[in-house]
């Protein structure tokens, strides 16, 4: 890792790299692009990216950049709480015995009042990936809270994990249960949460990180087409009724993308409609349903015949079915980098 000594004397130029590539740049494959990511993922120079952004977003949002709605159950509540530029960082709290949990608390300056008003014992960070827009606030909650558990995928090694997770590992808060599931694709070891409603009298809770959307799914940084289908077609198989808690707030770009794969898609227009009605007034969009992705959500419809024809695909080929989604994906997720760039 480059000490700060040499992060301070190379930062601006660095920096500049950084800026060209996340703003800029479609083509994640570029030599530049690499060099930028690892500098982004491996070295201080991410987390001074990430701090500087930070700063940006408390100039353009002096409240966040979304009107976060609570979902409340039988001893249950699910905070969103809106940081950064177009983050979700989300508090859950167990109201019988004030047990709370945070997932991916990237910006402690903004979390940390809500914890205050919530008056919550925070036990554990659960962090999806080692994006620094995830897990930039890990070490800061493991210096405030002494005792606190820090959960992140075994394989990315994200900032501060104190307990290392992998596939299928249950996480049990007093009663606050998460199984968790390996989904690389966006990165090589990200993982989701997904919360145990049935205590609660509540459907089950996705937390999906930068895996899956309203509408959409992460780039593919660390992955293959093949790799990330897989993990999709983890989370599409879950119930329909599981609310999915994305890391970000993508859906109206989402939205406006899957119309140019299904003009006629009647989920989509409905959903599009309803989505903008919400950030006319800064409301925030989450949570969906996978019952709601599966109808509308190009990225989870790969095996539709639609989606073939736009894409150009022949339904009479002789391959593999899920040959053809591969291809299917991989055309998509260019079409959408190409249509508004977004992590």
């Amino acid at each position: 890792m480059l000490s700060l000594s040499t992060t301070g004397i190379i930062g601006i130029p660095l920096f500049v790299i950084l800026y060209l590539i996340y703003r800029r740049m479609p083509k994640a494959g570029s030599p530049l692009f690499r060099l930028g990511y690892m500098l982004y993922t491996r070295t201080k120079v991410g987390y001074f990216y990430h701090r500087r952004e930070l700063a940006k977003a408390r100039q353009k949002y002096d409240d966040g950049h979304s009107v976060a709605q609570m979902a409340e159950f039988d001893g249950l509540r699910i905070i969103p709480i809106p940081i950064i530029m177009d983050n979700y960082c989300y508090l859950i709290v167990d109201d019988r015995t004030q047990t709370g949990i945070l997932v991916d608390p990237a910006d402690p300056d903004l979390i940390l009042p809500v914890l205050k008003k919530e008056s919550v014992n925070i036990v554990a960070v659960l962090c999806t990936h080692k994006h620094w827009d995830h897990s930039g606030g890990n070490s800061t909650f493991k210096r405030l809270y002494s005792n606190i558990k820090i959960y992140g995928g075994a394989v990315d090694r994200a900032q501060a994990v104190t307990h290392p997770v992998a596939d299928g590992d249950v996480l049990d808060f007093s009663g606050l249960k998460f199984t968790v599931n390996f989904t690389p694709g966006h990165t090589v070891g990200h993982v989701v949460y997904t919360l145990n409603g049935a205590p609660f009298n509540a459907p089950d809770s996705l937390f999906s990180g930068d895996h899956l959307f309203l509408a959409g799914c992460g780039r593919m940084f660390e992955g293959s087409s093949t790799t990330m289908l897989r993990s999709l077609d983890v989370l599409c198989a879950m119930k329909d009724d599981t609310l999915v808690w994305p890391g970000h707030e993508y859906a109206k770009d989402n939205l406006e993308f899957c119309l140019t794969i299904e003009p006629n898609n009647d989920a989509t227009m409905a959903k599009k409609a309803w989505v903008t009605e919400q950030r006319k007034n800064r409301i925030s969009t989450c949570p969906s349903t996978i019952g709601e992705e599966r109808r509308y959500n190009v990225f989870l419809r790969t095996g539709e015949s639609s989606i073939w024809e736009t894409l150009g695909l022949d339904n009479d080929t002789e391959s593999e079915r899920d040959t053809i989604r591969v291809k299917a994906l991989s055309l998509l997720r260019q079409r959408k980098d190409k249509f508004k760039y977004k992590l």
